[in-house]
């Protein structure tokens, strides 16, 4: 192969590394550790006379030789690994190889792939030597409740509704047009969504992902009108307590949703500010005017005023030490696992003002202090990486790398005015090739502990649901992809149960938890949901057998990942370990792929643990050369487990 052929991009022929076990020798080191990483060389891209890693220690680039290692007998036909040391002297270690070929040309591999000229820093590979994230993080397979349309107990039956709320029954349609868009009341509680805890058992999820539950004046609850309790409506402080402790008892970990970036306009720190230039909070906020009527909110809504993160005093209440707003929650009798910062992007930004670093560091300081073993997520939408190196947050809640590319490749192109905060004419529809280009151009710049750490959401409480534009098979496919791709895989409320929904606001749908229970062959559409029983029933069994797959297979957790083929209509890629591997194809229409015999150890071992694929070995047509045809008759997802492979470290 010479230079002017070699190819560029994605296939089973190309040099590989990643952050998993069997490129990196430590993935969590500290300040001063040498790391061993390790570059895999396929025979099939040639002769290679060095292989060098490129860091930037301080700023200035260093060069650290690669040995060859030697290889398992089983590996020493189809590849080559090669070795080299990184001193681990800042907190975010970048780096990249270089490969020299045998003809003298040289390539570059970082975290974007192979490139045949230079490469800029910010694709390297990272490592990162800051605290690690609890070790159950990588494992976890989460699920996101809207409290208010989640379920309902009897108590709620009850409660004073108050002046905001339009009241509703749980079978109403969902109002999407203002005044009911955020202000229809469905009465869900805390106490309702302890009586269905078991379901989640049952589908598999291991963390539950409240949206916020402090007292508000909408039915989402993102206009706080204090921090210091839980909304009588959900059950009060109690209610959020006996959640927690059913959770905990069942083996599930539960993690709040806090707005660091804004508060509602009724919130108590607001209320004694405005109109008061002398109040201690009045700090706490951007004014606009001496008189302190007018002020800066999220995205001009004036409900929504603006934290000023310059404020010490905001810091100390908010976000600093156990007695802060961040602290408590996490201490018993809450016992919070964590938190989901909103608007985290935006939070400590405004104008030249950049506080952000400071109140993500804040608030991981303040977890750490109170309970290491707790994760943080934040909500970033678009390019997040530059804010995920390591110094806070756990993972993004994000659409770049994962929900936007796999809606555009599984979506019929619908016309729309908007997707996912972008405007279109129609949702997009995109090659294969196209959706492996944009995952790996926005997950490239995360180090791979955060990247672990993403959330890989088909949808969420703000969009559309994906079923309600899925090409036909799709659904399948696209959670497939949840399951096995680097990630947590994230469950919005209702996507088990069949739903669809045009926006955000209309996928807030209130539970049909009598459709569980139904008779299947009940051919009844429910009114509220355009669901039968036979539906829900079927998108149940579908997501519990995902979720099984995903958490009965370590090396989707935190397995290696490499793609062996990218097609138009169809995807093949393993997450490899040194305990076993799963081979992963994703089709959305009928398709054949043939791959080398070498691409992947272990063929003759290989076993099918989910979907339908026709996989054999065939010799190519006049020579000796082994192939295996990978085939699908329909759209399918299907993963395939073979043996770990041999650690080459010590041979």
């Amino acid at each position: 192969m010479t230079p002017a052929s070699l190819p560029v991009g994605f296939g089973s022929a190309l040099p590989h590394h990643d952050g998993s076990a069997l490129h990196v020798s430590d993935g969590s080191p500290r300040l001063g550790d040498v790391v061993r990483v390790r570059v895999r060389m396929p025979r099939a891209f040639g002769p290679v006379a060095a292989v060098h890693a490129r860091s930037h220690p301080d700023g200035e680039p260093r060069f650290s030789a690669a040995r060859r290692l030697t290889c398992a007998p089983e590996q020493a036909d189809a590849w080559e690994w090669w070795e080299a040391p990184l001193c681990v002297e800042n907190p975010v270690v970048g780096y990249r190889f270089v490969i020299t070929r045998g003809d003298g040309s040289r390539v570059w591999l970082n975290a974007a792939g192979l490139s045949r000229t230079e490469t800029p820093d910010v694709d390297d590979f990272r490592l990162l030597a800051s605290d690690p994230p609890p070790e159950w993080v990588r494992s976890s397979v989460l699920y996101q409740v809207f409290p208010d349309r989640f379920a309902r107990s009897g108590a709620a039956d009850a409660r004073r509704i108050p002046d905001w709320a339009i009241p509703a029954h749980w079978t109403d349609p969902v109002d999407d047009v203002p005044p009911g868009r955020g202000c229809q009341l469905y009465g869900g509680d805390l106490d309702g969504a302890i009586e269905h805890l078991d379901h989640l058992v049952e589908l598999g999820v291991t963390l539950v992902y409240l949206t916020p539950f402090f007292p508000g004046r909408s039915n989402h609850r993102y206009d706080a009108t204090t921090f210091d309790h839980v909304d009588p409506l959900l059950g009060g402080d109690e209610a959020l307590a006996r959640f927690t402790a059913a959770a905990h008892a069942r083996g599930l970990r539960v993690i709040g949703d806090l707005t660091t970036n804004h508060c509602g306009d009724a919130h108590e720190w607001f209320r004694s500010a405005y109109g008061d230039p002398d109040a201690p909070e009045a700090e706490f906020f951007y004014w606009l005017n001496d008189e302190h009527t007018e002020y800066v909110s999220w995205l001009d809504a004036p409900t929504l005023p603006k934290f000023n993160w310059a404020s010490a005093e905001l810091r100390r209440r908010f976000v600093e030490g156990p007695d802060s707003v961040v602290g408590r929650w996490l201490q018993p009798p809450f016992s919070l696992d964590g938190w989901r910062i909103d608007v985290a992007n935006m939070t400590g930004r405004y104008r030249g003002d950049d506080f952000n670093a400071d109140v993500r560091r804040a608030v991981r300081r303040t977890m750490t202090e109170v309970n290491p073993d707790t994760i943080l997520l934040a909500e970033s939408t678009s390019d997040a990486a530059p804010d995920f190196q390591g110094d806070a947050w756990h993972g993004a809640m994000t659409y770049a790398n994962f929900t936007r590319p796999v809606w555009s490749w599984l979506s019929e192109p619908a016309p729309a005015e908007m997707f996912f905060g972008q405007p279109v004419t129609a949702i997009p529809c995109q090659t294969g090739r196209e959706l492996v280009e944009a995952h790996t151009r926005f997950a490239a710049a995360f180090p791979w502990r955060v990247r672990l750490g993403n959330l890989n959401a088909l949808d969420t409480h703000d969009v559309a649901r994906f079923r309600t534009h899925a090409r036909p098979g799709a659904v399948p496919v696209a959670l497939g992809l949840s399951v096995t791709m680097p990630g947590i895989p994230m469950i919005w409320a209702g996507d088990e149960f069949g739903l669809t929904a045009v926006d955000g606001e209309a996928s807030r749908t209130p539970l049909p938890w009598h459709l569980l229970d139904a008779a299947p062959d009940d051919p009844r559409i429910d009114p509220a949901t355009g669901v039968t029983a036979a539906d829900a029933q079927a998108a149940q069994e579908l997501y519990r057998r995902l979720i099984r797959l995903r958490r009965d297979h370590p090396a989707l957790s935190d397995g290696g990942f490499r793609w062996l083929h990218v097609g138009d209509d169809i995807l093949v890629f393993i997450r490899e370990s040194a305990t076993e591997s799963l081979l992963v194809v994703a089709s959305r229409a009928a398709a054949e792929v043939r791959l080398p015999y070498d691409a992947a150890a272990g063929w003759e071992s290989a076993h099918l643990v989910f979907g339908a694929l026709e996989l054999e070995t065939e010799a190519a047509d006049g020579g000796d050369e082994l192939w295996v045809r990978l085939a699908v008759s329909a759209p399918q997802f299907a993963a395939v487990r073979m043996p770990g492979l041999p650690h080459p470290a010590g041979r």
